[in-house]
């Protein structure tokens, strides 16, 4: 397993160890041992697993608080289908506030992205039959989670072509906030 910075502090990119045989493949996904030697010291109690068409666009979602189910840091791979993976630092007081990492993430890569607690996260599918897979630093807690426009304007994240074009998204994401009105919120210092 290979774990590597990214341009954003907090925001990792791990390529995980691929045994291939005649039978197909094994891959370690997490270890515990090997994040902590990068610095990474998680669990991950709660996790989810989507399913999306070509163009579908979920995000850019985050969880805040102070309790101890939120705030939320993410480990997300793609299981079959390919995804535009983007991570969003809306740490009001980090080094990188305002600035986004954006990689596809695939099956045939096999790539996985991990995202600290004060990220807002979201992805592109990029093929029909996309799966992603998420594994959380916290359970779910609908009373603080949020979430930021996808093509915010202050961000400026470069989606792939054909999605900027003609995303599908929820009534949520349709109706989500810009970066700016989230920083005006009182639970935007809670990271």
């Amino acid at each position: 397993m290979d774990i590597q910075s990214t341009n954003l502090k907090g925001c990792y990119l791990i390529t995980p160890k691929v045994f291939l045989d005649d039978r197909g493949f094994l891959i370690e996904v997490y270890s515990k041992p090997k994040m902590a030697e990068a610095g990474i010291n998680v669990d991950f109690p709660y996790s989810i697993e989507s399913r999306s068409k070509k163009n579908v666009v979920r995000g850019l979602h985050f969880q805040w608080g102070t309790t101890a189910s939120a705030p939320v840091g993410k480990m997300i791979r793609v299981i079959l289908g390919s995804a535009f993976v983007v991570a969003a630092d809306i740490r009001k007081k980090s080094d990188t506030f305002g600035k986004w990492f954006g990689l596809e993430l695939s099956a045939e890569n096999k790539k996985v992205i991990y995202i600290e607690p004060g990220f807002a996260a979201g992805f592109a599918a990029l093929e029909d039959e996309t799966y992603l897979q998420y594994h959380y630093t916290a359970p779910h807690n609908p009373n603080g989670e949020s979430n930021i426009l996808w093509n915010d304007p202050d961000l400026k994240i470069k989606w792939p072509a054909g999605v900027a074009q003609a995303p599908i998204l929820s009534e949520r994401d349709k109706n989500a906030k810009t970066m700016a009105a989230w920083l005006l919120r009182p639970e935007s210092d809670k990271f």
